[in-house]
């Protein structure tokens, strides 16, 4: 089922900048009545309007794919996008469709495959709405090229002391010209290097990263195929759920090392680590949910589960999406780590494919953690690592009691920030993950 969406993602469907100010004053519950979700698979509703019915809207989520009884000709509408905002920030609970939604989807159900996916029929019309999309994204990459050499121009005390309010209005440009990727890109740099003494660095680090996707995007037909798809992921392209799990599987058996959840803008982000236990592989399956919403809970940390993985294109792929499963999942027992040169190596490689990488998971054998005003740990090679977070690093002292453990981390640029350690208590059989 498709994940949901943050309002960015909703407004990068948009055909011009009049649907996206016409959408928005649709987004919230007023004009609404008759609204509903289907496993996140479809949503509907009947929105309010200067007539004496209201208009029947409804949205097949796995195109995306729209239909709405208003006369406007531009696709999607404003009463889609509207309902698409209502249903992103969670104000849409599940139910069943009503027979005037519920016809048109099983119709789409029944089509062929291309053309239940593109929602439309006319290919030629399909290829003018990709171009103008590409039109639209230049036109806001230039922009914010011109914004980045004024930064640089200007120095960097404006955008260190205006904090959101300075680079919110280039990031709804962005969000104008169809870039979700850069406009989020853009609300990170007001915390970079946050409770640093000297937050420069990190902020030329991220200005560098933002104006590399400019002139990568300028070049996009002459990339690699692999790293094009990096830069369209950074500038914000959706990707279809189909043409991820089209892809070649990765067949492996998957041990779930971590899950973390997060709020970020009116969502519930769920990060599941998993880590091929044949391959080495690792893999991040990334979840959704609204307010009131379930969030996936089918990989239970510190169990294995024999399946096949399919990745997202990238010159190093890491997210994935879940295929075929075979058996049922089992104790995850042991946890082989490398040592801190091999987790740094790792994370080195990974930002050489792809200079976009701010973090790759590493499993760590035989560290010991040591509190301090600055937590390190060091393994038994005599490396020594910083150690980043709050309350769960004293988690994890708790749990290693100061002799080596395994632990499951993300591997940053300033440090380890740990995900889970391995509890091998010698009174068990197997292991016991512990969550940090």
């Amino acid at each position: 089922m498709p994940i949901a969406w943050t309002a960015d993602q909703v407004l990068a469907l948009a055909p011009d900048a009049g649907s996206i100010a016409a959408g928005r004053k649709l987004s919230g519950p007023g004009p609404w009545s008759g609204t509903g979700t289907r496993e996140d698979a479809a949503v509907w509703g009947e929105c309010a309007g200067s007539g004496k019915h209201p208009y029947r809207t409804v949205v097949d989520l796995g195109g995306p794919a729209y239909r709405c009884s208003c006369p406007s000709r531009k696709f999607p509408c404003k009463h889609a996008l509207g309902l698409l905002l209502l249903w992103s920030a969670g104000q849409v609970r599940p139910g069943t469709p009503p027979e005037w939604a519920g016809t048109w989807l099983a119709e789409r159900a029944t089509r062929p495959p291309a053309a239940a996916q593109s929602g439309v029929s006319d290919p030629a019309a399909a290829r003018k709405r990709v171009e103008r999309r590409g039109e639209r994204v230049a036109a806001g990459v230039d922009e914010l090229d011109r914004w980045l050499l004024d930064q640089v121009r200007g120095g960097l005390a404006a955008l260190q002391q205006g904090g959101y309010s300075y680079v919110e209005p280039m990031a709804a440009r962005m969000v104008d010209a169809q870039a979700p990727g850069l406009a989020s890109a853009l609300r990170r740099l007001p915390g970079a290097g946050a409770g640093q003494p000297d937050r420069s660095g990190p902020l030329l680090e991220g200005l560098a990263l933002l104006r590399l996707a400019v002139t990568a995007h300028r070049g996009l037909d002459r990339l690699p195929p692999s790293l094009a798809a990096c830069v369209r992921r950074e500038v914000g392209y959706p990707i279809a759920k189909d043409d991820v799990l089209a892809g070649p599987p990765v067949a492996d058996r998957w041990q779930v090392v971590g899950r973390r959840d997060d709020e970020q803008e009116r969502l519930t982000v769920r990060r599941v680590w998993l880590r091929g236990e044949r391959t080495g592989r690792p893999a991040l399956v990334l979840s959704f949910a609204g307010a009131g919403q379930q969030l996936d809970a089918s990989l239970a940390a510190g169990l294995t589960v024999d399946a096949d993985l399919h990745f997202y294109p990238g010159t190093a792929p890491l997210r994935a999406l879940v295929g075929t499963r075979r058996g049922a999942p089992e104790p995850i027992g042991t946890l082989r780590g490398g040592s801190l040169q091999d987790a740094a190596a790792a994370y080195a490689a990974a930002v050489a494919a792809d200079p976009w990488t701010y973090s790759w998971p590493v499993v760590v054998g035989g560290l010991t953690p040591v509190p301090g005003p600055v937590w390190q740990a060091y393994d038994g090679g005599g490396r020594r690592v910083r150690l980043l977070g709050g309350d769960e690093l004293y988690r994890l002292l708790a749990v290693s009691g100061g002799h080596p453990v395994t632990v499951a981390a993300d591997y940053t640029p300033g440090g380890l920030r740990p995900v889970s350690v391995l509890d091998a208590d010698p009174g068990r059989a197997a292991g016991q993950l512990v969550l940090l």
